[in-house]
């Protein structure tokens, strides 16, 4: 009888285990990319950034990430060939990825040509209206290759853009 019982719950454990390892390889993965400067969030330029700190929005979107059974990752440099490594590494490892590719969104072909090698929903957020700022702030150059555009909703653009991208990995399957 003990062994009986041992059989089975060993049978239920197996079950359990198997159906917890289903449920991982269903869970859809999202990077967020964030460019230079933005590891100094909460201290620079607050009046335009805000208060709070990369940290923070990062284990938010990750809070946020298992209520909408996705799991997020997260990644900062300060350095574009980083940035682009980063994003060639995504290729068949996400279902979506959000970029603030910060001051890099003005300069950067080599980061756009990246995201041109994805065909996953992207989404690029800017914390400030870019259009609202300095002339040369203006041009995007990410904007014709992703997928949507947030900008100027602070660092709630964050938290629409994981919801969004969260409704577009189901349209895309």
């Amino acid at each position: 009888m003990v062994q009986k019982t041992i059989k089975k719950q060993f049978v239920l454990l197996k079950i359990e285990q198997k159906d917890k390892k289903s449920e991982m390889e269903q869970k859809k993965k999202v990077l967020v990319i964030h460019g230079p400067n933005l590891n100094m969030l909460g201290k620079r330029e607050p009046e335009i950034y805000g208060k709070t700190t990369l940290d923070e929005i990062n284990r938010n979107l990750i809070d946020m990430g298992i209520r909408l059974n996705i799991a997020v990752e997260t990644f900062q440099s300060n350095y574009e060939g980083a940035i682009v490594e980063e994003i060639q590494k995504a290729m068949g490892a996400y279902h979506g990825l959000i970029i603030n590719p910060g001051a890099y969104t003005h300069t950067s072909v080599a980061i756009r040509d990246a995201l041109l090698l994805l065909s996953i929903p992207l989404i690029e957020i800017h914390i400030s209206n870019i259009y609202k700022r300095e002339p040369f702030r203006h041009k995007s150059f990410m904007a014709d290759v992703v997928t949507a555009q947030i900008s100027g909703c602070g660092i709630m653009g964050y938290y629409i853009a994981l919801e969004a991208i969260a409704k577009m990995i189901t349209e895309f399957q």
